[in-house]
């Protein structure tokens, strides 16, 4: 009887649980395998990018389709071009797109959208694109933040440089956001250098190097990726100008939280690049698979109307050597 009693249950159990399952596969968020969305940026080798894809495949694996992530691997807007081209030949369900210059990439962007392809752009923008949506930093915001932080290390008075990325349009919003603070709010500072990073590390030592030599009273530098962070901070460590000068960089690369954990890079600002590929996914996905109605009346796409936000604020942290320890790879 007892034997009875405990099949009879397992019974029920497996019932029950073929009764999820259907409940799940029948769900307007299970997608297919079969159906690809596409990571695409530049100067792919990075580390910047991983935990942007790490989100991108996390959402991926809760829908149950499949991802995969390619981009021009050097500083390179023609090479993006190309990879974009190619990757849009291929028709996959979608594509993330971290725009190189935010010009270069709206004719591919725009004849991915009429071949069916929904885009989100991430990190970098291509404004005059039809593209549907961009999650981002503040980038303004985030250079306010980097000018008021070196403005409290040094008692809101000295002259600081700036290394940053021209023609990038993200680069160009955190270097406005850095200059305008510091010009309106701090009458006792000033920014007396810009440099070129060239977003990499050896070029902008050489720009921190010739800085320093310009302006031997110079007190901080924010530098607005990691690259020039790594870059510039070696540049003051070989000087021996750790205790003179202070630094603010953008991003959490290993080299970057080395150089705090060591007491050379004063600050880094994290963005939620997690967010941007968790969320770039769904957006995605919910396009691909036409979940989103937000009118009563008709088509949306008809009526001309976006259904996902223009643009979604993925924030942005303040890493110290106080809280350095969390974001470093076990």
């Amino acid at each position: 009887m007892k034997k009875l009693l405990v099949l009879v249950m397992v019974f029920a159990l497996t019932l029950s649980f073929v009764g999820m399952a259907a409940a799940q596969s029948d769900s307007p968020l299970q997608g297919d395998m079969e159906d690809e969305y596409v990571m695409v940026t530049f100067v792919s080798g990075i580390e910047y990018w991983k935990p942007a894809f790490r989100g991108m495949e996390e959402a991926a694996a809760n829908l149950g389709v499949s991802t995969r992530y390619t981009g021009a691997t050097d500083y390179d807007i023609n090479q993006q071009v190309t990879v974009l081209e190619q990757v849009i030949s291929q028709q996959p369900a979608g594509i993330l797109l971290t725009a190189i210059n935010p010009d270069a990439l709206v004719g591919p962007i725009n004849r991915a959208m009429e071949a069916g392809i929904p885009v989100v752009t991430f990190d970098a923008d291509a404004p005059d694109s039809n593209r549907y949506s961009f999650l981002a930093t503040s980038n303004y915001e985030a250079g306010v933040r980097a000018a008021n932080y070196l403005a409290e290390l040094n008692d809101e008075t000295g002259n600081l440089g700036l290394i940053t990325i021209p023609g990038q349009l993200n680069h160009e919003e955190r270097a406005r956001g850095f200059q305008e603070t510091i010009a309106n709010d701090y009458p006792d500072m000033e920014v007396v250098s810009v440099q070129d990073g060239q977003s990499d590390q050896s070029a902008s030592a050489r720009a921190m190097g010739s800085m320093l030599q310009a302006n031997p009273d110079l007190v901080g530098v924010f530098t607005t990726e990691a690259s020039t962070g790594v870059g510039a901070a070696t540049a003051v460590r070989e000087g021996n100008m750790v205790d003179n000068i202070d630094i603010v960089s953008f991003d959490t690369d290993p080299g970057t939280l080395d150089f705090i954990e060591a007491g050379v890079i004063d600050a880094t600002l994290a963005q939620g690049t997690w967010n941007m590929g968790y969320w770039g996914q769904m957006f995605l996905f919910h396009l691909n698979e036409d979940l989103l109605n937000p009118i009563e009346n008709g088509n949306w796409q008809e009526a001309g109307i976006n259904p996902l936000p223009d643009y979604v604020d993925t924030g942005v942290n303040l890493v110290t050597e106080e809280n350095v320890e969390f974001y470093m790879a076990d």
